[in-house]
């Protein structure tokens, strides 16, 4: 007997509906074809232990399964309910009327309980948008799953419910997630707070413009400073998320299998991944491609710490996703693409000893030390970060004052008004929402320069030896600080300001 059963497979981080036909013949064997990987071809023995706890058994007839379409590459063990039930409903062990109106996914263990699937999320929009009735699932998943409306969503601790469930009709209870009122509910406001932070005004500016444009940032400083200090609490300040960049962040965390017992992220992603992280796990990649830190910090922040402490090569990859914001990974067969739309804050010490330009420090690094420690960052790749700005130590007497500063709910304000000035600005226009997403163009029809302005920064170009994207990057600064003092016009103030944030570009440093 042939049946057809539903299943999904995840590429980049949409799905495709996976059609898993089963046949049950004269004679001996089991034969699974549809380029399946060891996961899948190892189904079988948690198959038919799962089904002989469970009152139930594999046929000792010739089963042959078929996964469609046949040319395209399967993994992951999700597939074992699929594959069991298709048994079940081929060998006439179980009724199956309605088996074909489901997307069903999950994998078992051998005593039929059903352990959590990755990317429950896309599976079930794509389930939506193809007609399926539901969408049967590890129940650690549901939440997630049911994030999708218009979808019933069915989620399962145990394959004996979805047996009674198709051969008995006996019902299953539909997760109910009220999507907009789960976003709202989980809202609230990030651990960590500017309030704690002594000193650093002029960092907490910094901070306050990279958060207002979406701009990149690099905090050069001696070891003790507070750079990661203030890394940790730029996500309390950046506007919070839209239900849509929700939506578009739990995607990629569903992907991962990162999402356990949860709708929606609510709080935009803040990832530090250490500097011994390889090329592939920053921007994604693998036999079977997965998202990368990059990725994993759409619509928030990365932080790498310590930045010349990472293997060049790998900064380097990150150039191409730092611009196109996205990351496409190419393979001989297919290739995915994954949104990589992050803020980079990046940390380092200003040379090796970390005690460079401390008057109170001695300098115990060569200059040929230095040189090498700092080659170990690209020009290129400092040319993408708009922000460059050292980072003092707090003296004893700012560290002792009883006295908070401003909480990061007041900069926040002062941010999400901002943004909100650029997205008028850029209503017109697709795929940009604030300063730090302007390209060419825009920066020129959109940051207009008087003649003092034009003078002051034909100067500092000059003087300093700028590249033509450093250029374009002290204009998108400038742009936003403007926008936070509510200015239509860029003036030589702000100007003034945003070159200062070019540490790395002045002499002493870099050359």
């Amino acid at each position: 007997m042939l049946i057809k059963i539903y299943g999904s497979a995840v590429f980049g981080i949409e799905a495709q509906t996976i059609v898993v036909e089963v046949n049950i013949d004269k004679g001996i064997g089991y034969h699974l074809v549809g380029l399946p990987d060891n996961a899948i071809k190892e189904s079988n023995y948690r198959i038919a232990a799962a089904l002989q706890n469970n009152g139930f058994r594999i046929p000792g007839k010739k089963i042959t399964i078929n996964m469609a379409p046949a040319d395209l590459r399967k993994e992951g063990s999700a597939y074992d309910l699929t594959l069991a039930l298709g048994i079940l409903s081929a060998s006439n062990q179980i009724k199956s009327d309605n088996i074909d109106s489901f997307i069903i996914m999950g994998e078992l263990s051998l005593d039929g309980g059903l352990q959590p699937i990755k990317g429950a999320l896309p599976i079930a929009i794509k389930a939506r948008e193809e007609g399926f009735k539901g969408f049967i699932l590890p129940k650690q998943n549901a939440m997630e799953a049911a994030v999708v409306d218009n979808l019933e969503v069915f989620g399962v601790e145990n394959i004996k419910e979805v047996i009674d469930y198709f051969d008995k009709g006996k019902p299953l209870v539909p997760t109910k997630v009220d999507t907009r009122l789960e976003f709202y509910k989980h809202l609230s406001f990030p651990e960590f707070d500017f309030s704690d932070v002594k000193g650093q005004e002029s960092i907490k500016r910094c901070m306050e413009i990279a958060a207002a444009g979406g701009h990149n940032i690099i905090l050069i400083g001696p070891p003790g400073a507070g750079k990661t200090m203030l890394a940790k609490r730029l996500p309390s300040i950046l506007p919070p998320m839209t239900l849509h960049e929700a939506l578009e962040t739990t995607k990629i965390h569903s992907v991962v299998g990162k999402l356990k017992n949860v709708g929606l992220m609510s709080q935009r992603p803040f990832r530090s991944p250490h500097h011994t992280i390889s090329s592939a796990a920053l921007v994604g990649g693998g036999s079977y491609p997965q998202p990368g830190e990059i990725s994993l910090s759409h619509n928030g922040v990365l932080f790498l710490d310590e930045l010349p402490e990472f293997e060049r090569r790998v900064l380097e990859v990150m150039r191409q996703p730092m611009e196109d914001r996205e990351v496409t990974i190419s393979r001989a067969r297919f290739s995915v693409t994954y949104p990589s739309s992050f803020m980079l804050v990046a940390s380092m010490n200003p040379s090796p000893s970390g005690y460079f330009n401390d008057p109170d420090a001695p300098i115990t690094s060569s200059p040929m030390e230095m040189k090498r420690y700092l080659d170990k960052i690209s020009g290129p790749l400092l040319d993408r970060i708009d922000i460059h700005i050292e980072v003092a130590p707090v003296p004893f007497e700012k560290l002792s004052d009883e006295v908070n500063g401003e909480t990061s709910s007041s900069i926040r304000k002062r941010v999400v008004a901002a943004r909100e000035v650029q997205t008028h600005r850029f209503s017109t226009l697709e795929n940009v929402h604030y300063n730090a997403q302007m390209n060419t163009k825009q920066i020129r029809k959109f940051c207009v320069l008087d003649e003092p302005s034009k003078e002051l920064l034909k100067s500092a170009m000059i003087r300093l030896n700028l590249s033509a994207r450093a250029y374009d990057r002290i204009l998108k600064v400038a742009r936003t600080i403007a926008d936070l003092e509510n200015s239509e016009n860029i003036t030589g103030n702000h100007i003034s300001e945003a070159i200062l944030y070019r540490s790395l570009d002045r002499e002493g440093w870099l050359g």
